[in-house]
């Protein structure tokens, strides 16, 4: 078992760095922000209901910057990968394949990011009410 989450944890980390450490770094920071926000809106549904549902702003903000950040990172990585194929004039599948998937990994963990944070604005709801 510990080899296979030696495993898994280094793809993962190593997916993290191919998408770009800046701009992945940034969108996990928004996802630390929004389990934040949902630990602290979840201590305080039952005490102080107004800042409860004022949370619920904050993990929805910081969900849809999260997915922002991904789909600006892969736009600045194809402007990037156009640059250079226009530079060196050869246009080979392998190299435009590797670069699509590298350009899709950081607008893939903001939509995880997202999805965490409407999946948890959904169950925050249904508890309030």
């Amino acid at each position: 078992m510990a080899i296979i989450t030696g495993l898994l944890g280094t793809t993962l980390f190593n997916r993290f760095l191919e998408g770009g450490a800046f701009f992945m770094s940034l969108i996990l920071v928004c996802l630390l922000l929004s389990i934040y926000f949902i630990v602290k809106s979840l201590l305080n549904i039952k005490t102080n209901v107004d800042i409860s549902k004022k949370m619920l702003k904050h993990i929805s903000d910081s969900g849809t910057l999260g997915l922002t950040l991904g789909i600006m990172s892969a736009f600045l990585g194809l402007i990037g990968a156009f640059d250079i194929l226009e530079a060196s004039g050869q246009a080979e599948p392998s190299i435009i394949a590797g670069g699509l998937k590298v350009a899709l990994l950081s607008p893939l963990f903001g939509l995880f990011t997202f999805a965490v944070t409407k999946l948890a604005i959904l169950i925050l709801r249904i508890i309030q009410k």
